[in-house]
């Protein structure tokens, strides 16, 4: 599905979404094909859904999206571990 055809399908609900087909450009994540996990109205059920199937299952690229969003805009950011010496 595309996210414009999932804006349209569940107006106005939080998507707990799997990325089926995505490419990474300029730091920038570009989801043309996406699956419907659930669909919620409240935001914190559906970070509480992901949590959880995250857990589970965490090579799944899934994300967690409102359909007020036009476009998607998601950008990678970089976790960078440091070590203390002591």
């Amino acid at each position: 599905m595309k996210w414009q055809e999932a804006r349209a399908t569940y107006p106005h609900q939080w998507l707990l979404v799997e990325a089926l087909n995505a490419t990474t450009i300029d730091g920038k994540r570009i989801i043309d094909e996406l699956a419907i996990i659930n669909q919620f109205e409240d935001g914190q059920e559906a970070w509480q859904a992901y949590a959880t199937l995250h857990a589970q299952n965490p090579q799944r690229e899934m994300l967690v999206l409102h359909t007020q969003r036009e476009e998607l805009d998601i950008t990678i950011k970089k976790h960078y571990l440091t070590s203390i010496v002591v």
